[in-house]
């Protein structure tokens, strides 16, 4: 059943026009009333109605693009590709789609937040990019916001993201990239390697530690837990985790970064400890991002197509592009063999 705006001034026992004053924002109204009619739009999912131009048609000119991190190169440039597909034919203002991108800071708290707004703003898509947090309760509350979104008619896809039966996915093979990785740095002889991994709670995080040790059971080398350290998707966690994995192993010869900004760290680590790459100790990342074939050396890592997941994301976002069979379509990553992985010395 749809809620109403009466059903929201009865919630919070104010008159219909004081729930219209707090929602548009065009008259004062005391704190402790706004806040106990924002609760109850909440408690009740209220939908507002938008701008007068969207109340004819299911859905606004709105396309929200939900990161992480927007200055993070991994999700500026899959946004920036969603961004570039969502114009054209089908807004009513000569084509032209308003594209808002959300950046939650990793905060699941955010992250529901934002698919609320674009929710009451009768957004004509959602594109949500990245790994999503593993907590059961967050995936439940997510999964009831993107169907409410379908339901609404908003078209809703996940780049880079898992699948969820709610919404079209191009998942990236994080734990087949994983695997590559350090399959190719078996193959080179290395025995000690130190692995340091994103936040615990990332579906990404995980995907990518799965496959570094899918290829170490493989080649029958132990997975010793003292070599692998969790941490941010930053440089500084990189230079700090490399540091403790020094500490913790004097002897290892390879670290896997969780992605390339983390190898960064892991290099200045490895420089400032009087170490070199790959000579001493070889470094592989993740990701293949703009910089990564410009550091010294240039590193070794798993080229994701990026751009190419960001632009397919939008296009079947606007409904340009047939969404993939089932919905769900595994986009592959590539090895980029390069200068910061070697032979271990004997």
């Amino acid at each position: 059943m749809t809620v109403t705006l009466a059903d929201v001034a009865a919630r919070a026992q104010v008159s219909p026009a004081t729930v219209s004053r707090v929602l548009n924002g065009n008259y004062p109204v005391a704190a402790s009333t706004r806040e106990r009619v924002l609760r109850a739009v909440d408690e009740l999912d209220y939908v507002l109605n938008g701008p007068a131009s969207a109340l004819a048609a299911a859905t606004s000119d709105l396309v929200g693009i939900l990161v992480n991190d927007i200055a993070d190169p991994f999700f500026g440039i899959m946004a920036s590709a969603i961004q570039s597909e969502i114009g054209g034919p089908g807004g009513r203002a000569g084509g032209e789609r308003l594209a808002v991108v959300c950046n939650t800071g990793g905060s699941p708290e955010r992250e529901l937040t934002y698919l609320t707004l674009l929710q009451r703003q009768r957004a004509a898509a959602v594109v949500l990019t990245g790994g999503a947090v593993e907590d059961t309760a967050h995936a439940a509350a997510v999964s009831a916001k993107l169907r409410k979104l379908a339901d609404a008619g908003t078209r809703v896809v996940l780049c880079g993201r898992p699948p969820a039966p709610e919404a079209v996915a191009l998942t990236f093979d994080n734990r087949g990239g994983g695997r590559q990785l350090t399959e190719h740095l078996i193959g080179l002889g290395h025995r000690r390697m130190g692995y340091i991994a994103g936040p615990e709670e990332r579906t990404t995080t995980r995907h990518r530690l799965e496959g570094h040790r899918d290829a170490l059971e493989a080649a029958g080398i132990e997975d010793d837990p003292r070599l692998t350290v969790l941490g941010r998707y930053d440089r500084r966690s990189g230079y700090e985790a490399t540091l403790e994995l020094l500490r913790r192993d004097p002897s290892l010869t390879a670290v896997v970064a969780a992605n390339d900004t983390v190898a960064l760290g892991a290099c200045a680590a490895l420089r400032d400890s009087g170490l070199r790459i790959p000579e001493d100790v070889s470094v592989a990342g993740f990701d293949d991002l703009p910089f990564a074939i410009d550091a010294v050396p240039a590193l070794t890592t798993v080229r994701l197509p990026l751009t190419e997941a960001g632009a397919r994301a939008g296009r079947i976002a606007m409904g340009r592009e047939e969404p993939p069979p089932g919905g769900i379509a595994t986009v592959r990553g590539e090895l980029m063999v390069r200068g910061s992985t070697g032979a271990p010395r004997t």
